[in-house]
């Protein structure tokens, strides 16, 4: 079960940073997510706006968060007030009085005082903050309380004459990691990996893409991640080489590979990885050989994972070893050099190298600074997943046909270079091999 979590006190260290960085009468306004219907009288489960989140700790729908570092109050929260007859239908509320306490906000009100209480906080601020167009019905009241403000001067009402993108500021915080969020990003790794590996020894000709697709989700229910941070990728043969597919309805075919693209959410924090593996738990030679390939160019993009390096670089090196390896097999004619100065492997690898993690799965930061690509510093989270994508109508000798491979790591960048948080879940042939053998020979 998880064992880790981030103290309310670093939740009030991020507003307070934020606050900082906020100019004088000024006043941000955060959102938080609201239930989403799924059918009728019924609603996905709910999952926090990761900015609200991340600035509060606070997983509760349609609250909201207002700073004003001019105020005597500067972190405001308004929440659902304590209901017990709503409770008794949808569940326990925290209710403003005691989030006030428990969660370390300056002020908090009751959530059906949100609109009066707005006047008050935004009237004569010069700068407002928000997030434009993240909650469309948000905005409606945002525009209605700026058009009440600028509409009663005699009231002495007076709206900001700027307004800013919260954005820039939460995402530049959130890029870097903490050591609490690493913890997290440890273990909710470390469950992903597992559940990899439950998978590969799960897995067998005449099983099906959900079956492996439900022993992964199983897997991260039981250890305390009751869900997987995306729609999970679990496509065998040709199915591989659909880079997003989510239909995960085929049955495995003895001789194929199967790719699974998937990872655990624990306490809002991602994890991201793919493997591939035979479906029979042996690699034929020209499986054996994409995939040879595909791991060698991980290998050569982690060089470039550390301080300084960056994401160009590493995809750079990580091409250079695909475009190698498939003019070998001949996949690929022609002249190296031109063959690279044309990305010519972009015929088979359409992807990027790999993004931001963290709360969000494809987390959150600029990846240029300055107008230039901004380099790996410590506390940075990124993927690294090249891949080879061989389809049945594709240029290509018949034996790599209907092959599809990526393998994808999450990697910490550190003061020394960097730390791979996935490196348990088995990748080399060997291991993958040996690891499905063994499963295999105790069925």
């Amino acid at each position: 079960m998880p064992t880790v979590s981030i103290e309310k006190a670093e939740f009030k260290a991020r507003r307070e940073r934020l606050l900082a960085m906020m100019e004088p009468n000024s006043v941000a306004i955060i959102p938080a997510a609201n239930e989403v219907t799924r059918s009728r009288d019924t609603e996905y489960a709910f999952r926090q706006d990761s900015d609200f989140f991340y600035l509060t700790g606070f997983n509760e729908p349609d609250a909201v968060l207002v700073l004003s570092p001019s105020s005597e109050t500067p972190s405001t929260l308004f929440c659902l007030n304590k209901d017990k007859l709503a409770e008794i239908w949808h569940g326990r509320r925290i209710g403003f009085e005691k989030a006030k306490k428990d969660y370390l906000f300056d002020q908090t009100c009751a959530l059906s005082e949100l609109t009066e209480q707005l006047l008050n906080l935004v009237n004569g601020q010069q700068i407002l903050f928000y997030a434009q167009g993240t909650y469309p019905q948000f905005d409606d009241k945002v525009w209605e309380l700026l058009n009440t403000l600028r509409g009663a001067p005699k009231k002495g009402y007076k709206a900001p004459h700027t307004i800013k993108d919260i954005r820039g500021l939460v995402h530049e915080m959130r890029l870097f990691k903490s050591p609490a969020e690493v913890r997290i990003m440890r273990e909710s790794c470390e469950i992903s990996t597992q559940g990899h590996m439950r998978a590969m020894q799960f897995a067998k000709p005449g099983a099906t893409e959900y079956q492996l697709e439900a022993e992964l989700h199983h897997h991260y229910a039981m250890h305390g991640a009751r869900h997987p941070a995306y729609g999970t990728i679990v496509g065998s043969g040709d199915n591989a080489n659909i880079l997003h597919y989510t239909a995960n309805s085929d049955v495995l075919t003895n001789g194929d590979l199967v790719l699974i693209d998937s990872g655990a959410e624990l306490h809002g924090y991602a994890a991201d990885i793919t493997r591939t593996f035979p479906i029979n738990g042996k690699f034929s030679e020209p499986q054996a050989a994409l995939y040879t390939i595909v791991l060698a160019a991980q290998e050569a993009a982690f060089t470039e994972v550390r301080p300084g390096g960056t994401l160009s670089k590493a995809n750079k090196l990580a091409m250079k070893v695909l475009t190698q390896g498939l003019l070998d097999l001949g996949i690929l004619q022609g002249d190296l050099q031109e063959l690279l100065d044309n990305q010519a492997c972009k015929a088979f690898y359409m992807h990027g190298l790999g993004h931001w993690l963290g709360l969000d799965v494809h987390d959150v930061g600029d990846y240029k600074k300055d107008e230039k690509e901004r380099p790996f510093e410590p506390g940075m989270v990124l993927t690294i997943e090249p891949g080879l994508y061989i389809s049945l109508d594709a240029k290509a000798p018949e034996q790599y046909k209907g092959i599809g491979i990526r393998i994808e790591d999450n990697l910490l960048v550190t003061e020394q270079g960097h730390e791979n948080l996935t490196a348990s879940a088995p990748k080399s042939i060997s291991e993958i091999e040996a690891l499905m053998k063994k499963q295999a020979t105790n069925r």
